[in-house]
Order: structure tokens, then C-alpha cells, then sequence
């Protein structure tokens, strides 16, 4: 758990590449810690960060400070730039700096979204870095159980019964979070004094400070109202209205929201489903520990595990996999739908407690023709149901999840 083995891995083969490797992920994920992992492999390595007065001055003296570095031989040393993205130039900086030393140095640099505010147009960053994101802890990750990636896919609906250990993480994962912090201090208490700072901290330091937005209060408005939202195909008019901001405005703050990691959202599928929902997105959060409702949060949790690996699979080069839901307007619905080139791979449906196989999930294999698994937060289920030529698999949703690669 604490060498976060499961992005190492992701990150090794971008580290013999001159590219600069981005690391972005939520605010106090382990970024950082990860990447003073990474520098281990170096034999020099510079760490610097924006936020230290020091580090600034060293910066805005002579941009290419890190050239004065002490080396232990003449292998290529490994420069840290953590925060830069606070540096109002940071993108012409690190232009500059990597048109400069890309043939001397490796940089590496972490950061919030705002790191992947330079993809959303042209930018002369572009062909100069690799992106990789870092989640909060998962099952996959912390039960270190995780089958290969070809493994999986040959049969993505088995399942083999855990040990206690894998539920005792997966109900630790329940209550705190996966963040390291509250997940690490296992204390309730810890978690909601952690929580609430980190929230603060996120929209009136973070998302007021780099994004411009002038009503920050009606910012953490909108967020107070998401909770009771998750899993939900979201309207965005309506909460427009329960906030009182224009229908643009709100869209705007949610895309605000997404960029630094507070929530993350699955849009929907339509081919092949008859009168299909074709633009509500279903939302979720990055600290999930905060929904009340226990059936809202066990489908969060699932989202979580789902988008970590299929973001790590894009990333990695396996393909170009992307996470859905299906809803009709008939409100039948199935919560998930794992696709690759935007061809249906596996659906997933998620029950409190329900070990009985939902009709929607019946209706959609027919229609999609994939095999389909139906997730319950329960222990020890494990069972098979016929589905004409094909079959749905009813299982504990900590004994399927660990597999994840």
C-alpha cells in the first residue's frame, strides 16, 4: 500500500521517455508522496515546490536553477516541480525549460486539474508531456489482489470469494474515504474535521484562487446540494435554480468542480438502447464517505473503482476504455457500462442489498449482447443466473472489485 505499486507500475515505462511526466489527481491523494517514490530511482534528484518562499525566489532569480543541482554521476538527474501550476507562466515556464534540458533532465510535475486546462485547445505543451492520473486508495489497489489486464478481460464476470481482510478494507474504504489521511487514521472524528477542511481548503484556496470564480459562497452552496445527487442522472437547470445562478453559470462552476477533482461524472450510452437518455450525466464524488445514503454511496464507491481503472487502462496504452450508464426514458437503468472505442464491453449494476437480478440489467444484456454483473454490498455472494445463451453474475462487490487491474 505505502509504495502505491499499482501507478508505479503505470509510470515506469513513461520514465525512459525525454516527455515530462505529469502526475495530476485530487488534492492530498498521495501525488506528491508518490513522485519522492518515483525520485528513488534516481540516483540526483531536485525537489521543488511553488509553495516554499525559498524554492519561488530560487525560480524567478534564474529560471533554469536547476542546472546548478548537485550530481551523483552523470547519469540523467530528476527534476520535482510540485505546485507549479500556482506559477501564473507555469505552462510557457515549462515549455521553456523542457525545449531547454529535455535531452539532460527528467521532470516530473504534480498537480491538481488545472494541470489538464492546457488540453482543452491548442497549447505548445503539446508532444511534451505523458499524463498520468493518481486516485485515491482503491480496493484494487490496497488488497494488492488485482488480476492481470488480459487475465480480466478473458472472463470479466468471474469471481472468487476474498478473505476477511479484503472486506475489512472494503467497509474501512466505506466510512473514511480513500484519501490517505482519514482512510490511514481509521477515526470518525478524524474524517469529519479532515473532511470539512479539506473542502475548504478546496474551493477557497484552490478553486477560488486559480479559476477566477468571484461567489465562492455560492460555490460551496452548489456542493452542499451534490451529495443528495449522486447517482442520479443530474440537472443541471434544476440546480441552477436551487442556487439561484443561470443555467451557464452552473454548468460552468460543475465543469470547475470536475477539473479539480471534487466530483467526476459518467455520461450516458445510447446505441442500441431503445429511447435512451442521450445527455444527463450521472455525478459522484471524490469523498464519497460524505453521502448519507447508504445505497448512493456504495454506488459511488463502485464509480470510483470503475473510473480509476478504466482512466489507468487509457493511460497505460491497453485501449481507449471509457465508463458509461444506460437509461431509458422508460427509467429502466443500469448503473454502469464499461466500453472500449466506444463498443459495450461489460455492464455493471449495483444493489444495497438486493441479491435478486434486476430486470433493467436482464433487458440491457439483451440489448448489448455483453456479459453483465451485478454488484451487491453484501458478503458471501456468489451465484450464476441464465440469461438465455448468456449468464449474470450476482457477487459481493468486494470480491469482484479486488480483481480490477
Amino acid at each position: 500500500m505505502e509504495k502505491r505499486q499499482l501507478y508505479q507500475s503505470t509510470i515506469a515505462p513513461f520514465l525512459a521517455m525525454k516527455q515530462m511526466l505529469f502526475i495530476a489527481g485530487p488534492r492530498q491523494c498521495g501525488k506528491t508522496t508518490l513522485a519522492k517514490m518515483i525520485a528513488e530511482r534516481f540516483e540526483s534528484s531536485l525537489y521543488f515546490n511553488w509553495d516554499i518562499i525559498t524554492d519561488r525566489k530560487k525560480l524567478r532569480a534564474n529560471p533554469y536553477f536547476y542546472e546548478a543541482m548537485d550530481r551523483k554521476s552523470s547519469k540523467t538527474p530528476l527534476v520535482l516541480f510540485d505546485e507549479i501550476h500556482k506559477f501564473n507562466q507555469w505552462k510557457n515556464y515549462l515549455k521553456g525549460v523542457y525545449d531547454r534540458s529535455h535531452d539532460d533532465f527528467k521532470f516530473i510535475i504534480t498537480g491538481s486539474g488545472r494541470l489538464d486546462l492546457f488540453r482543452k485547445g491548442g497549447d505548445s505543451l503539446a508532444g511534451r508531456y505523458f499524463l498520468v492520473h493518481v486516485w485515491p486508495f482503491t480496493l484494487a489497489e490496497l488488497a494488492q489482489v488485482a488480476d492481470s489486464f488480459e487475465k480480466f478481460w478473458r472472463n470479466p464476470s468471474y469471481v472468487e470469494s476474498s478473505s476477511p481482510s479484503t472486506l475489512e478494507i472494503w467497509r474501512r474504504l466505506e466510512a473514511y474515504s480513500g484519501f490517505p489521511t482519514p482512510y490511514l487514521s481509521a477515526n470518525r472524528e478524524v474524517y469529519r474535521v479532515w473532511s470539512d477542511t479539506y473542502r475548504n481548503q478546496l474551493i477557497r484556496e484552490d478553486v477560488r484562487d486559480l479559476s477566477g470564480i468571484v461567489k465562492i459562497d455560492s460555490v460551496e452552496a452548489m456542493v452542499d446540494l451534490l451529495p443528495v445527487r449522486v447517482g442520479s442522472p443530474l440537472s443541471i437547470n434544476n440546480l441552477a435554480q436551487d442556487i439561484e445562478v443561470s443555467f451557464d453559470t452552473s454548468k460552468a462552476w460543475l465543469e470547475t468542480l470536475e477539473r479539480f477533482f471534487v466530483i467526476f461524472r459518467v455520461p450516458p450510452f445510447s446505441k442500441k438502447i431503445a429511447r435512451a437518455i442521450t445527455k444527463e450525466q450521472k455525478l459522484y464524488l471524490y469523498d464519497y464517505a460524505q453521502i448519507a445514503d447508504p445505497a448512493a454511496r456504495f454506488e459511488n464507491m463502485v464509480a470510483m473503482e470503475l473510473s480509476r481503472a478504466v482512466k489507468n487502462w487509457t493511460e497505460r496504452g491497453l485501449g481507449r476504455f471509457d465508463l458509461r450508464y444506460v437509461r431509458s426514458k422508460d427509467k429502466e437503468e443500469c448503473d454502469f457500462l464499461i466500453t472500449e472505442n466506444q463498443t459495450p464491453k461489460l455492464l455493471i449494476e449495483c444493489k444495497l442489498s438486493d441479491p435478486n437480478v434486476s430486470k433493467s440489467l436482464v433487458k440491457f444484456q439483451d440489448a448489448l449482447k455483453v456479459p453483465a454483473i451485478q454488484l451487491v454490498n453484501e458478503p458471501g455472494i456468489n451465484r450464476i443466473i441464465r440469461n438465455g445463451t448468456r449468464t449474470i453474475t450476482v457477487a459481493s462487490a468486494h470480491d469482484w472489485l479486488r480483481t480490477l487491474p
